[in-house]
């Protein structure tokens, strides 16, 4: 049975509002069944110290293959699902912290595979802390696992790789990342490595700077200091002309301005490099510009 989307005022303007759930439609409906709370963290120990009741954990590195690196295949995805009890028809529900940058990361891979119904908790974890609501610390109890079917990943709709954007000119690249980290000058390093922190997303490069030709677009830009998404007004004053393939350091930032990009504002030809900058930055003899966007 499916789950009725949140008709939250504020989710009306965005081309998907459906994709959208608020802390207050949320916390009446924990525990309904086919509907499943994921947290996905750039820090590991938050889900510890306190989670949204019966919410399931994912940590990034359970969504990439060890051995390859590359995002898991369709058995992967399966027997993780199958392990915390998640059906292919049910409802999940994505929250976590740094304004759900891993938590827009899960639902990209989610989209890979095709799961139905994906949805973002506005606010993500920091959100529902800050409004005070009810937290557990004891590790959510999956009953039974499910038989989740094995799918085939499809790359070809929401994922781009290196030899495309290298080759193809006609691609847009957008960088997301800092302007720190965009610039690639020595005297900014400091402050790019402030941004890329201790988690998942501290993948260093040997190179600093952008792709050639890339325009920027930084993040938290499209984020209220409270962790909220902007208004679509604000989104689409912003937002580049030309959009087609997004980039940071390794998908986590990207996935976020992915999702706005896909979902709040409609554009549907938007794709995520998630090599991004750790792959480009560290390849021998790929052309890299340096400086801000105002200077290239």
């Amino acid at each position: 049975m499916a789950i009725a989307f949140d008709n939250h005022p504020s989710f009306r303007e965005y081309a998907e509002p459906g994709r959208l759930v608020s802390a207050s439609w949320l916390s009446a409906r924990l525990g309904v069944k086919g509907l499943h709370v994921v947290e996905c963290n750039e820090d590991s120990v938050l889900y510890n110290i306190g989670h949204l009741p019966s919410a399931l954990r994912i940590n990034p590195d359970e969504l990439i293959d060890p051995t390859t690196l590359d995002i898991i295949d369709g058995e992967g995805f399966s027997a993780l699902l199958s392990r915390l009890g998640i059906g292919r028809d049910d409802t999940v529900v994505f929250y976590g912290d740094r304004s759900n940058r891993w938590a827009c990361f899960a639902l990209w891979v989610f989209e890979l595979f095709g799961h139905p119904d994906t949805r973002i908790l506005d606010g993500g974890r920091e959100g529902w802390m800050q409004e005070e609501r009810d937290t557990s610390l004891s590790p959510a109890l999956v009953l039974s696992p499910s038989h989740y079917p094995v799918c085939e990943r499809d790359d070809s709709d929401a994922r781009a790789f290196v030899d495309e954007l290298a080759d193809d000119d006609s691609i847009t690249a957008i960088d997301v990342r800092s302007a720190a980290e965009f610039s690639g000058l020595p005297s900014e390093q400091a402050a790019a490595r402030s941004e890329l922190g201790s988690g998942p997303g501290a993948v260093t490069a040997r190179r600093q700077g952008h792709v050639p030709g890339a325009k920027h677009l930084p993040w938290k830009s499209l984020i209220t200091p409270s962790g909220m998404f902007r208004s679509r007004k604000e989104l689409e004053k912003v937002w580049p002309a030309q959009s087609s393939v997004i980039y940071s350091q390794v998908g986590a930032r990207a996935a976020l301005v992915w999702f706005i990009g896909r979902f709040l504002l409609g554009h549907t030809e938007t794709r995520i490099y998630d090599g991004g900058w750790s792959e480009w930055g560290n390849m021998v003899g790929m052309p890299i510009e340096t400086g801000s966007d105002a200077e290239n």
